[in-house]
């Protein structure tokens, strides 16, 4: 478990977080450049070690009802994996779902699917609530609205879908 001063430096060491002072000796650490409505990346770290680090957008930890993970007893890799990951859900736009009438629909093909590269980096493009979202491991590196869109881009970057 890392201790409050430990925290505080590894979250400073974020320079597109902005540190805030708050009552009783805790800090929160806010993303101005949020392209969602939500700016607070860390929240109420506190000196006796408890804290919360916002993962609402994200998939695979356990949340709250405001979307926020404990991390009172999280090690530095978790931590910078977490905060890395909740910076990069909050930079990325996710389009609006289309309203019910205007939906296009899904193709046959509405599986996950695994794509690679050349390097041997892969990606998993995933349906979910009419939109295309691609994943690298846990993290969501963007969003489609159609799977023609999804699949363009993945070509364009040299990804090409693993044969199962």
């Amino acid at each position: 478990m890392l201790t409050f001063e430990q925290k505080l430096a590894i979250l400073d060491s974020y320079p597109q977080l902005e540190r805030k002072n708050v009552s009783l000796g805790r800090v929160n650490y806010h993303f101005e450049q949020s392209r969602h409505e939500k700016k607070t990346v860390a929240f109420h770290l506190h000196p006796n070690g408890n804290g919360y680090v916002y993962a609402g957008l994200l998939r695979g930890y356990e949340t709250d009802d405001k979307g926020m993970v404990n991390i009172r007893g999280y090690g530095e890799a978790e931590l910078r994996e977490l905060v890395d990951a909740s910076v990069t859900s909050l930079s990325m736009f996710v389009p609006e779902a289309p309203a019910p009438g205007k939906r296009k629909k899904k193709t046959a093909a509405g599986a996950d699917t695994v794509w690679i590269n050349e390097e041997g980096q892969k990606l998993s493009l995933k349906p979910e609530d009419d939109l295309w979202y691609l994943y690298a491991g846990l993290q969501l590196e963007m969003a489609f609205e159609t799977l023609e869109e999804a699949e363009e881009y993945l070509a364009e970057e040299g990804f090409a879908p693993v044969q199962s």
